[in-house]
């Protein structure tokens, strides 16, 4: 059993200031002001000394920590992750690997996480295998650019199973509706993403009553369609942003590369505070850093060798503190986006906010968002002080 006491809760729409949550058999036991504490005996207690203590951060789209590819290395790379305040990770599988490579990577994730102290591991989110081959970084490497084939897609549903979170799918692919149902089938709870896809906003819309509720890396790696001289088409982009029941997934770097820090604010603004859901895409590239002023400072992002945007070196605590830089979030808001929101659009909603019975994965930052401590299941995994 574990108590934190003298903390700033964050709770999903406000704080709990001079307050302690106690912690008994993996979940959340109880909560409230310092005033109304009772007796501790056999409780390890950590005192967070006016701290913030808010859920553990939820990264649900990474390739990678720490410099190391989770089907590599996922040791090290779900450590990484977990000392920066990520008690859940979904590890990425990217598309230009063939169904025998990505089955594979899907053996040596579940052993490596599985052996961790404190697992982060929440199942994975397949950026694969069927995207639209114009689109994203190492493209010329998709092995999946021919008609979909169920022959070839169902042993790697069947080898996902249930721990499979999301899949996400490029939604103007001819066939891409049978792969939907096919999934669903073998794992009814799965969620489904739209991108790397130059798809209509119609075409993705008749995918939504099958479970797409996420738009990936929202303005990353897509198209834009029906342009006409002096206006401007509509597209993924715009289809995400209208609909309501779409997460919109936001890559935040320190200088704004991913997505300009305007659009950011103007996202945030479309989308609203509960469809807002911050990604690391972490990954392992090191093609050189484009030459210009535009690039000054830009130390989280990677580049392919084709001088192709490739994800980043973020963690979520860094996002957090880049999002809040570029939009004015509070701490309260950054949880949501960081925590709360990215557990709902994949379906852990057993985590992700300061609640009775949910699973006890906090972390103790300061206001800034730097990490001291991380609790998962309710035991003390990482100290960064």
């Amino acid at each position: 059993m574990l108590a934190i006491i003298n903390a700033e809760l964050v709770m999903k729409d406000h704080y709990i200031p001079d307050a302690f949550i106690l912690m008994k058999d993996g979940k959340i036991f109880d909560y409230g002001k310092m005033k109304k504490l009772g007796d501790l005996e056999g409780y390890e207690v950590i005192d967070a000394q006016g701290a913030y203590v808010g859920p553990g951060l939820v990264d649900m789209h990474t390739h990678a920590g720490g410099g190391h590819w989770f089907y590599n290395e996922p040791l090290a790379a779900a450590t990484h992750m977990l000392k920066h305040g990520s008690t859940t990770v979904l590890p990425t599988l990217y598309f230009d690997m063939k169904a025998e490579q990505l089955m594979e990577q899907m053996d040596v994730v579940r052993e490596g996480m599985a052996s961790l102290p404190h697992s982060n591991f929440g199942g994975f989110y397949m950026e694969a295998p069927y995207m639209n081959p114009k689109f994203g970084a190492n493209r010329e490497n998709n092995p999946w650019k021919g008609p979909i084939n169920r022959d070839e897609y169902m042993p790697l549903i069947e080898k996902g199973g249930d721990d499979v979170r999301v899949w996400v799918t490029a939604p103007e692919r001819e066939g891409i509706k049978e792969f939907v149902i096919d999934a669903k089938k073998v794992n009814p709870g799965v969620h489904f993403s739209v991108g790397h896809s130059e798809a209509t906003p119609q075409q993705i819309e008749e995918l939504i009553p099958y479970g797409l509720c996420i738009g990936t890396h929202h303005t990353n790696a897509t198209g834009t369609l029906e342009i006409y001289p002096e206006c401007r088409g509509i597209c993924v982009d715009e289809a995400v942003n209208y609909n309501r029941d779409i997460y919109a997934e936001i890559i935040s770097d320190t200088v704004g590369i991913h997505v300009n820090p305007y659009n950011q604010r103007l996202i945030r603004k479309i989308k609203g505070d509960d469809r807002i859901v911050l990604i690391s895409d972490a990954c392992v590239f090191d093609g050189p850093i484009p030459e210009g002023d535009l690039y000054d400072g830009a130390f989280d992002i990677l580049f392919d060798h084709s001088g192709e945007i490739a994800g980043s070196k973020l963690t979520l605590d860094q996002a957090c503190r880049n999002f809040m830089k570029h939009t004015g979030a509070s701490l309260v808001d950054l949880f949501k986006f960081a925590s709360l929101n990215p557990a709902r659009a994949t379906g852990l909603n057993d985590r992700g906010e300061i609640r009775k019975g949910l699973k006890a994965d906090v972390i103790i930052v300061d206001h800034k968002m730097n990490v001291k401590k991380v609790i998962v299941d309710g035991e003390l995994a990482v100290v960064n002080e």
